[in-house]
Formats: structure tokens, sequence, C-alpha cells
């Protein structure tokens, strides 16, 4: 999407969604060989953290395999059966890759955390491990340069902060990319100090901390990719600058009086949904209602492309309301 110099937002058609599955996709194949070499590594060193990394880029890649299943569903188009579309899937989908990071990551990585605090661990040769992170901070960089270039040219287009595009994007499949790569090369990081720390004094004691952080990391991904795609679910509106754009829009119209009630509904990256109860000029005609209502939606669609489906209501005004002796509904 993209914003012009009058603030009208636009969608590139090529999208974000061509885009978004070559980012999952680099996603999902680097964290794939990196969970199978720090796997092997942590067997070899005897280290809790490396465990717990292996557990983190295995949970990673399930969840980049529902995420490239969210898009591929998402992309349905409307059927009888489902008037509004397949839209929805997306964040049921990435909703479920949240929990299996909750699951799959945090949960092992805190349990190895603390058993290995209750009862130690004998500590091998480290260097498989330092090997192995390594190379895994080389691939885990490249993945999230891959998600971060698309997130930049996508706030590009939105002419905001990158900050402000993820926190609000629909496109949960690039924050979640991006979420769980930086928390990737977090927890790299501290498994690399666990593996230090353990080295240099000895004990197990630090392995089992670097661990227990790595778990408490995952938690904290889970939970914002989660609250992320529950809101999207339970419904979403548009920004708020954009829906005053769009109550200007309508105001604009031949034949409205007055926008009474305005609402949109996020169905997808690219898809979004008006309804609004609109006061035409009492002196209109049927005619004039049913094609100033045609000159609406033609015009929302022209300056919001990403607007899919318009449904506008003839409501009486509130002075006429008063006059009939009716309540506002």
């Amino acid at each position: 999407m993209d914003a012009r110099a009058d603030g009208a937002v636009t969608v590139d058609e090529k999208g974000a969604g061509g885009e978004s599955v070559g980012t999952v996709v680099v996603a999902a194949l680097a964290n794939l060989g990196i969970a199978l070499a720090k796997a092997v590594a942590g067997v070899i060193s005897g280290s809790s953290a490396m465990l717990s990394e292996a557990a983190h880029s295995f949970a990673d890649t399930v969840t980049e395999l529902m995420l490239l299943t969210s898009l591929k569903r998402s992309e349905k188009p409307a059927d009888e059966d489902h008037p509004l579309g397949y839209g929805g899937e997306r964040y049921i989908w990435a909703l479920l890759a949240a929990v299996a990071t909750f699951v799959g990551g945090a949960v092992f990585s805190l349990y190895d955390g603390i058993h290995t605090l209750v009862a130690g661990e004998d500590l091998g040769n480290p260097l498989v491990s330092y090997i192995v992170l390594a190379i895994a901070f080389v691939l885990e960089g490249f993945s999230l340069r891959t998600a971060v270039k698309q997130a930049r040219g996508e706030a590009a287009r939105w002419r905001a902060p990158i900050g402000t595009y993820l926190k609000h994007t629909p496109d949960t499949a690039v924050k979640a990319v991006v979420l769980e790569d930086s928390a990737a090369l977090a927890g790299l990081v501290i498994a690399a100090g666990g593996l230090l720390g353990g080295q240099l004094t000895g004990s197990g004691v630090w392995d089992g901390i670097a661990s227990l952080c790595i778990g408490l990391l995952l938690l904290w991904v889970a939970w914002v990719l989660g609250r992320s795609n529950a809101q999207l679910l339970v419904g979403r509106p548009l920004p708020e600058r954009v829906r005053a754009e769009m109550r200007e829009l309508l105001l604009g119209v031949e034949h409205v009086e007055a926008v009474l009630e305005l609402t949109t509904l996020v169905q997808g990256p690219q898809e979004a949904l008006v309804a609004a109860k609109v006061d035409f000029r009492d002196a209109s005609t049927a005619a004039q209602i049913e094609w100033a209502c045609e000159d609406a939606a033609r015009r929302l669609r022209e300056r919001f492309p990403l607007v899919r489906r318009v449904y506008l209501d003839p409501t009486p005004g509130f002075a006429q309301r008063r006059t009939e002796g009716l309540n506002p509904w």
C-alpha cells in the first residue's frame, strides 16, 4: 500500500502477497537448517541453551509453515458459502503459529532451563556449538534482512516509520517473521553467553539461565503475535485518518446531507469493508439516492483500492427523527 500526497491510500496489486510468501519461504528454509544444526550441537555439547535454541528454531519452522498455509488459504476468492471471502483464515493460522511458538519453543526452553538449574548438567565441548551459533547468526541475519526490506518498503508506501507500520500492519506474516528472526538473533547471543559463562566457570547454571531467558523471549514474541492476530479476528477498523477521509469523501457526494455512522473492517492486508448510515436530502428521489450510493461506492474504491465492499444504508437524520418522535438507532 502507499499513501499519495493527498493522503489517499492505494494498493500495489502485485502487492505484499507475493513478497510475503517469499519472505516466509526464506525464513522457513533458514530455520529448518538451523534447527537441525543446533540439535546436533546441543547433543554433542550437552548444552541446554543449545537445545532450547534448537526447539526455538523448530518452532519457528512450524510457524513459517503455518504462515504459508495462511497466505495460500486466504487467497481463495469469495464464494456462496463464504460471501465475504477467506481473508480471516490468514489470522486464524497466524494465531495458531503464535501458539506453536509458545508451546514448541517457550515451554520447552523454560522446562529445560529449570531442569538444568535443578539437576545440573555435564558440559561437553562447546566448540561445535560456537560454530553452529555463528553460522545460524549469519542465516538468521539474512532472513531478517529480507523481512525488514519488505517491511521498510511497505512502511515507505504508507509514509510511516517502520516501527509504526509493524505495530499496525494487517500483514501479520511479515510482522511474525521480523519478530521471530529478531528474537532468534537475540536468542543466539543469549545462548553464546550461556556457553561462555559455563566454559569460564565450569558451572551449568549459566546455561540454565540462558535457556530460561530464551524461553521468556519466546513468551513475549508469542504474546505480541497472538494479540495482534486476535485483534484482527475480533475485528479491527481502518486507521482513524483513513476513516476521516472517507467521511469527507461521502459528504462530497451529491444528495448526501450527513454521515451518521461509519463502520470499517479490515478483512486482510489488501481488503477492507465499509458500511455507513447516510442521511440523504429529503427532496432527493429514490433514483437519485440509488445513483448517489453508486457514485459514493465508486469514489471510495477509486481513492482506497483496498476497499472491496461498500454498504450504504439511507437513514433519517437526527432532526427528522426528533420531528417524528423516533429514537436514534
